[in-house]
Order: C-alpha cells, then structure tokens, then sequence
C-alpha cells in the first residue's frame, strides 16, 4: 500500500512586538496517538542495529505499541523472548510521521520515560524526504548507560558550528557534514537514562526555522505552563536561551541543507554508535548482542509518551518555495559569549578523544555501509 504523505507548511511571519506564536496542528496523543505515523516493518539497514522493526501487525500482537490505561504512548523492545544466536535481530519499533512539516514549525515532545539500558539506542529525531541528503534533525539520541542527552543536526559538506553561538549546552562535533554530525549535549539534569524516568520525565521543544534549528529541554519541574495546560497557542519569546541553537551563519545556511522533515521515533540495539566496542565497554560489560533472554536486558528499554504536538506560525501556504521572514529567538545569535568546551566523556567512532558522540542515522558506517545495507535489502525482499 501506498501512503500519501501530507505537508503541513507554515509562512513564518514577521515578530509583533515581542509576541512569537505558534498554532497547533497536529497532536499525537491518547488513543490516537498511533494513527499520524507509520511503522517501518523491516530491519535497520540505517545504522546497521541488531533489530527488525516491526510493522503495526506484530507491534500490536507483540504488545510492543500500545496506549497504556494512562493514555501514555508505549513504545518498546520485545523483553520476552530468548534469542538463539542463529537470529541475530530483537523486535523493536521505528514510527515516522506521514505528515512532513516546513520552516515555521515548532515540535513538543513530552516523555516520562525514556529507553536505556546496555546496547540500547533510542531517538527521537527527524529526516528530509531525500534522505540523507535533505538534513536530520536529532533532537533526543542517547546510548547504553549514558546519563544526559545528545542533539545534533547532520547534513551534506558545507555546513559547519562553532563555540561562538549562544546555547546552555555543551558544544561537541562542529562540523555537521561528519558522520557524528554537529553535536551538543544537555548540561540540565536528568536528561537521560534511570534519571530521566524517575524524577518525572521532561519535554523538549524544537523550533525548525528559516534562521535556524533550535532546540529546548526542560525537567518536569521546570516545563512551562504553556506545554500542560493544552494551550493551543504558544509564545515562545519567554523561552531563554536553548538547550541547543544552529542558527543560520556565514558557515551554514540552514535553508540549503534542509527540507520539509518526517518526525521519527525509534529504538536500535547495539549498531553503529551504541555497539562500538570502546564505546559499548565504557559503561557496560562483554561485548554489545541483543541475543538471549529478553528480561531483564530489556525491561528498560521503552518510551513513555504523553504526546508528541506539532505547532506552525501561521496558516498553510500552497508550496514550499516561499521566502518567509525569519521568526526565531533573538538570544540564538552567534555573537554573544561562547559555550563552554566540549568534556571528553569517551571516543567517537572512531577512537579519538572527546565526547561520544552519535553518527548520523543517514551517515552510519558511511557509503560503503550504506550501499551494502541497500544490496541485503533487494536480497531480502527477493529471497
């Protein structure tokens, strides 16, 4: 069968006064919360995880997406299976949106509970319909034991960050063309892991605009008002500064590297981040497999969801091509005080010394893995 994907576009209208709103038009919530997204139903052949994910049919069955009596979305990795080594890939769920949203969009996403645990690797993140190659967005990454949130923007080469932008986070990777794309990382507490789940959860919210991607995160305490009492208008002026801000400069021109985005949730076992020998022994024991009992390796390895909303600046223009007026935060500039240093917490993928920052779901192990991953596909699908 095939989808029809809706694009929801949004003029960005010039700021009135100090007002910056944004309308809502799409909330993936409750027991609907399923019905806006589509279940991949094939193995990662992305980032090459040790995962099949599966298609609504065996999500449902599998009890691995489900609306809990709550009205909280669950999302989860099959824990009650014990895998023989002769079948190396757990069930597990991937969900993209069918709708695509423009600049002039603002994404929340409010959890309780976030996966973790060793080898596992949960994101909620975004992607172009030419994907790669039309950007990603990744605005909750994390791996095995980590602690504190990773976000991150990927492109194609041309587009670069630096420590001069204003954000609270930690800058990591600066060039956004590298397979760990450009990097920052939560300093809030609680962000990730145990910790997450076990002082309330937290929402993020993300800004996609002609001026930039932003992004903010706040610990349940801290959430504003706006985001739980079901506003359906937000002003986002009062914000302050982001968690994390690639804003448009004289080394990245967002508006070339991105296009209309698909939202994107998943989980990946082991892979081309969380499975790196270095990286997966950092925190955890052995070497990375999803074989075996299920339980207790996975009994933490699901999302709790209480919505996922969609906000646009105003209402849908017919096409994408029109050059709106900017409409993002003014504290997102890149001439303000710098961020401090990134901390080296690890290696990336590739042994150096520095944070262990996450690939590009488009990047993965690069051409070669991918062209590999598109060859066992066609064999897959004809065998």
């Amino acid at each position: 069968m095939f989808f029809r994907r809706s694009l929801v576009l949004a003029t960005s209208l010039g700021m009135v006064g100090s007002s910056m709103g944004y309308d809502l038009v799409r909330d993936y919530s409750g027991q609907h919360f399923f019905d806006g997204w589509d279940f991949y139903g094939f193995w990662d052949n992305l980032t090459l995880s040790q995962v099949w994910w599966v298609n609504e049919t065996r999500a449902t069955s599998e009890h691995l997406a489900y609306v809990n009596d709550a009205g909280r979305a669950i999302i989860r990795v099959d824990n009650t299976t014990n895998l023989p080594p002769n079948m190396p890939n757990r069930d597990t769920i991937r969900l993209t949106t069918k709708d695509m949203y423009d600049y002039g969009s603002l994404w929340v996403f409010d959890a309780t509970h976030l996966p973790y645990g060793c080898s596992v690797w949960p994101a909620f993140w975004t992607k172009g319909p030419n994907w790669p190659f039309d950007g990603e967005i990744d605005i909750v990454e994390g791996i095995n034991l980590m602690t504190s949130n990773q976000m991150a923007v990927h492109t194609t080469q041309g587009c670069k960050t630096d420590n001069s932008i204003v954000q609270s986070g930690t800058i990591g990777f600066t060039d956004c063309s590298q397979g760990s794309g450009c990097t920052v990382h939560e300093t809030k507490p609680n962000s990730f892991g145990a910790n997450f789940g076990e002082n309330g959860g937290g929402v993020w919210a993300t800004q996609y605009d002609v001026a930039g991607v932003f992004i903010w995160y706040w610990p349940r305490a801290d959430v504003p008002a706006e985001l739980t009492n079901n506003a359906t208008t937000i002003d986002i002026s009062q914000w302050g500064t982001p968690s994390a801000a690639f804003p448009v400069t004289p080394a990245c021109n967002v508006t070339q590297f991105f296009t209309p985005q698909q939202l994107v949730l998943d989980i990946a076992l082991c892979g081309d981040w969380a499975g790196v020998e270095s990286i997966y022994k950092a925190s955890c024991p052995g070497t990375c497999n999803v074989t075996g009992p299920g339980s207790p390796a996975y009994d933490n390895a699901w999302f709790e969801i209480n919505y996922v909303r969609a906000f646009t600046t105003g209402a849908p223009v017919p096409t994408s091509s029109a050059t709106p007026t900017s409409t993002a935060t003014v504290i997102a500039t890149v001439t303000g005080t710098g961020s401090p240093g990134a901390t080296t917490t690890g290696t990336d993928r590739n042994g150096s010394n520095g944070a262990a920052d996450g690939l590009s779901h488009a990047t993965s192990t690069g051409l070669i893995a991918m062209l590999f991953s598109m060859f066992a596909g066609v064999l897959l699908a004809t065998w």
